[in-house]
């Protein structure tokens, strides 16, 4: 069995698990039957088995399989279906509760009543609110009554009857609807929209397959262990394989299904998304749209795979998504963004690199940014023998000599975003920068240390170096981040990382029973953990910068929000060199910093931000009358207008042709580069001085 787990593991490391991105597409010709029960297949409960004893002997976290973890795989599959507590009344959960403390014998046993049950219940469920929501969306509301709204009921006590949740759900559509009559939307487009968008989840709903419903089950233990650790049907493994390879043509980002809400878990580097520079992780589509002028489709509640499927098209072809923000709160206007569909390659996703001048006490420094969107390699090239075969190290080291003939007086590593890639990489990498010596250690679930070593004797380059990070540098960028920092080889600049330092390892479940009837699907299984060279994981705690810019509470992001993440811990150091110490330039350097943020208009409106997404994330209520929602978007327009006037008045124009235009310029464009390169532009100077 342990042959056969090494023989298969994916030593490729990413922000994210990949959602469910099944194939299924709506087949009107198939008749549904909406009181159809379902109930599980042989296979399901002889996969259940498998999955359950693979998870309880291999995982990394040492799994105690009894009532305590039952009681969470109980939670974890209700939310999954009812994260909100809109479809389910109290007897039904009182009903289910039979169950909380049966589940882990019923795994071992491969017993899945409780799943289809629920399913079966919650289908019924599903029925009664649609039947509500076509009565109910007849007539127009009443916008100038003084109510409001709740849109987070997932901590909530669940009611008691039906007529309780008909209440919720009018406020809810009610909500929907203000949203688009403040947008000058007549009432029965409205009203179409709203009623088609719960049509249309109830009909997907009536379309689940019994794999479906395993799935989701068998996801709900695996989130209960850690949430890298995944079960895909086989239909859903086989869209897992489409996105590893990137060979589709769409937008360039994955998408995970959240609270209702098509959400992008991912931009993928080198794609439309990333190129246009408008989207970003955890914004939300609400609606998606074909071509210039083609009619926008509201995709709330649609299922994943169906979202996809509209997302998904020709190369070259235009596709218009109507976006919620992800700091955006629901009583919010939407944001259109363009985007030509196209398909993605390795080349595009490829490092880059620029010169910025930075002034600093007289002087113009020369900089080289090294934008790294992820950790690539070309293994298939690799393993022709290609001798020009790609791969990160590679292009960065051209990219390197390339800026050296510029004379450039210090490096920026630009890894914001960068959600990880290949070990072999982050490894290689940090080896342009240090002589040699130990880069990161491995540890896995039978507490065998593996360390990996630079493999290049010689340093590339001894210039300055900064690297600057986000919330968004994951797995490999956080080895590299670490490494870097560990040796003292180069200043962190950033964000505190997001914090992922595990392994996963993806199981063919047809190896464990060999069928010609069927496939089994596959297991995305959390075997190992990366420690710095210090012993330090990077796991919860990502790297800490040692000059922090201001950023957005870490409580709802990052790995340390999922509540099954595995925790941080600490094993032996290695030997090690350090490069240097930076220690010492710190205050001097932060106390600079300071100074300047404090003059700096980007930054003031950045602090800005911040404590508004504090403070609407405190906010729990909405109002539903249409004046004082009138007010508060038009105090937001004003707000973004006068910040617009602002910067104008701050940017400098050149003429073009008899035309206006405005000057490329990076304190407004990217005001947290340029504050990098002063950083790293003070550390050049504290570093000559103290020589």
């Amino acid at each position: 069995m342990k042959q056969i787990l090494l023989a298969v593991i994916i030593i490729f490391i990413s922000i994210t698990s990949f959602a469910q991105t099944t194939e299924h597409k709506n087949d009107n010709s198939v008749a549904i039957d909406t009181f159809k029960v379902l109930v599980p297949t042989k296979f399901n409960s002889r996969v259940d088995q498998i999955v359950t004893t693979l998870l309880t002997k291999y995982h990394y976290k040492k799994i105690d399989l009894n009532d305590s973890l039952s009681s969470i795989i109980f939670d974890n599959y209700i939310k999954s279906l009812d994260y909100n507590r809109v479809y389910f009344i109290k007897p039904d959960i009182n009903n289910f509760e039979r169950y909380r403390h049966l589940l882990d014998d019923y795994l071992l046993a491969g017993n899945l009543s409780f799943p289809f049950e629920v399913f079966n219940t919650y289908k019924t469920r599903m029925y009664s609110r649609v039947n509500y929501i076509n009565k109910i969306m007849q007539q127009e509301f009443d916008y100038s009554t003084n109510e409001s709204f709740t849109p987070m009921r997932d901590e909530a006590p669940w009611v008691e009857k039906e007529s309780e949740l008909d209440e919720i759900w009018r406020k809810r559509l009610k909500n929907d609807a203000l949203n688009k009559h403040l947008q000058k939307e007549e009432w029965e487009k409205t009203s179409k929209t709203l009623t088609d968008r719960y049509k249309r989840f109830h009909k997907v709903i009536l379309q689940y397959k019994e794999e479906d419903v395993f799935q989701l089950y068998m996801n709900a233990l695996a989130n209960a262990i850690d949430p890298h650790t995944s079960y895909f049907s086989p239909i859903t493994s086989e869209n897992f394989n489409i996105s590893m390879s990137l060979s589709f043509e769409g937008i360039g980002a994955s998408l995970m299904l959240k609270d209702d809400y098509t959400t992008i878990a991912k931009i993928i580097p080198g794609g439309p998304a990333a190129k246009s520079e408008n989207l970003f992780e955890n914004d939300r589509i609400v609606g998606v749209a074909q071509g210039e002028d083609g009619e926008v489709v509201d995709i709330v509640g649609w299922r994943l795979d169906d979202v996809i499927q509209l997302i998904r098209g020709k190369k070259g072809t235009m596709v218009r998504l109507s976006i919620l923000r992800a700091d955006a709160t629901l009583d919010m206007p939407t944001e259109e963004v363009k985007l030509i569909r196209d398909k993605i390659k390795l080349e595009e996703q490829a490092a880059s690199s620029k010169i910025i001048k930075i002034e600093e006490d007289g002087k113009i420094f020369k900089l080289g940014v090294l934008d790294i969107p992820t950790f690539y390699i070309d293994f298939e090239a690799q393993r022709k023998g290609d001798p020009d075969y790609k791969s990160t190290t590679r292009d960065v080291r051209k990219l390197i000599k390339e800026l050296n003939k510029e004379n450039v007086d210090g490096f920026i590593i630009d890894l914001r975003n960068n959600g990880g890639g290949s070990l072999q990489e982050a490894v290689e990498l940090t080896g342009l920068f240090i002589k040699d010596g130990p880069v990161v250690q491995v540890k896995n679930s039978n507490g065998n240390i593996q360390v990996d070593e630079d493999p290049d004797k010689e340093i590339y380059t001894d210039k300055p170096l900064a690297v600057f990070i986000n919330r968004y540098s994951a797995s490999a960028s956080e080895i590299f981040a670490g490494a870097i920092q560990d040796y003292g080889r180069g200043l962190i600049v950033g964000e505190q990382s997001f914090g992922k330092g595990t392994v996963q390892n993806l199981i063919d479940l047809n190896r464990f029973m060999p069928t010609k009837e069927s496939e089994l699907g596959k297991l995305k299984i959390t075997i190992a953990k990366f420690y710095r060279i210090t012993g330090s994981s990077t796991q919860k705690l990502g790297v800490i910068p040692e000059v922090e810019f201001p950023s957005i509470p870490r409580d709802k992001f990052g790995e340390a929000s999922e509540p099954s993440a595995l925790k941080w811990d600490q094993i032996r150091t290695t030997n090690f060199k350090k490069y240097g110490d930076l220690k010492n330039h710190l205050p001097s350097l932060l106390r600079k910093h300071k100074n300047r943020i404090e003059n700096n208009l980007e930054f003031q409106y950045l602090l800005e931000d911040i404590q508004d997404y504090k403070t609407n994330k405190e906010k729990t209520q909405y109002s539903l009358n249409k004046d004082i929602r009138k007010k508060e978007r038009e105090e937001n327009e004003a707000k973004k207008s006068e910040r617009e006037n602002e910067r104008v008045k701050k940017e400098n124009f050149v003429v073009q042709e008899k035309d206006e235009v405005k000057k490329e310029n990076l304190r407004v464009d990217d005001p947290l580069l340029e504050e990098t390169g002063f950083i790293l532009a003070d550390l050049i100077i504290e570093q000559k001085v103290k020589k």
